[in-house]
């Protein structure tokens, strides 16, 4: 299984610097959370793991992202590559609305430029909804949009649709955060079971959920207008049981953030 090294990472939105030389390594079968208070870097560090920094006109960084040991930057390495082998499940569900169940769980294979058969497409869209937990409530309505499921089996949606492509990278940047507690249930669930295949980060604001879901955390600050760094990482259990930095106790024991 693949896994993901961010090697003193650094990030700037133009002349202003969100993170200082951050480094991590997200092993493959291992569900990784960010922690942290909003603002300290979290979501820009999951973006620049699969290349989504760069969107931004006055984005830019330093340092390395390596999967399975090759680098995500190098200049002979397609964009389109870096972002099948690592996908992206937003924190509000955005299907297509006016698409198809069906089209949106193939939607990325385009974006992608891969080619497949019918038959082909038929089984990754039945095996992604599989995965993602969704395929037995909608199997018999795979024609009708997705914009007209409730908001935990869209978000799931989102899920089927990125793993379509197969990537061997899942990033989630709070995927339960506009959902309620029983899709919240359903989505961790989905999460256990695909981290068997995929290496999986999440950036989450809810402590139990990080305890419930992840083996490894880490906790991300940026204090008195300085950049965010790493202030602590490691088991997540150990973590938040006996953390080595005060400041992670204090933000574990809701005590800030």
């Amino acid at each position: 299984m693949s896994s993901l090294d961010a090697r003193n990472i650094s990030a700037w939105f133009g002349d202003h610097q969100v993170l200082d030389r951050v480094s991590l390594t997200m092993p493959g079968g291992v569900i990784t959370s960010l922690i942290g208070p909003s603002g300290c870097g979290k979501s820009t560090f999951l973006r620049i793991l699969n290349r989504m920094h760069e969107l931004v006109p006055s984005a830019s960084l330093a340092g390395e992202v390596l999967l399975d040991g090759q680098d995500m930057y190098d200049v002979g390495r397609r964009l389109t590559d870096a972002r099948r082998q690592v996908g992206m499940v937003f924190q509000k569900p955005n299907p297509f609305p006016a698409m198809s169940i069906y089209d949106n769980v193939v939607a990325g294979l385009r974006l992608t430029g891969r080619r497949v058969s019918q038959q082909q497409k038929d089984w990754l869209v039945e095996s992604s909804l599989t995965k993602a937990g969704l395929w037995n409530e909608v199997r018999d309505r795979l024609s009708a949009p997705g914009g007209g499921l409730s908001g935990g089996q869209q978000q799931r949606l989102c899920i089927a649709r990125s793993l379509a492509v197969q990537p061997r990278v899942l990033l989630m940047d709070e995927p339960c955060s506009a959902l309620d507690p029983t899709s919240t249930r359903v989505i961790e669930e989905t999460m256990l079971e695909l981290a068997r295949e995929v290496t999986i980060v999440i950036v989450t604001h809810n402590m139990q959920q990080a305890l419930r879901v992840s083996q490894q955390c880490a906790f991300f600050l940026a204090e008195a207008r300085t950049p965010g760094v790493i202030v602590e990482h490691g088991d997540t259990e150990a973590m938040f049981g006996a953390p080595q930095d005060p400041r992670t106790a204090a933000y574990v024991k809701g005590q800030f953030g």
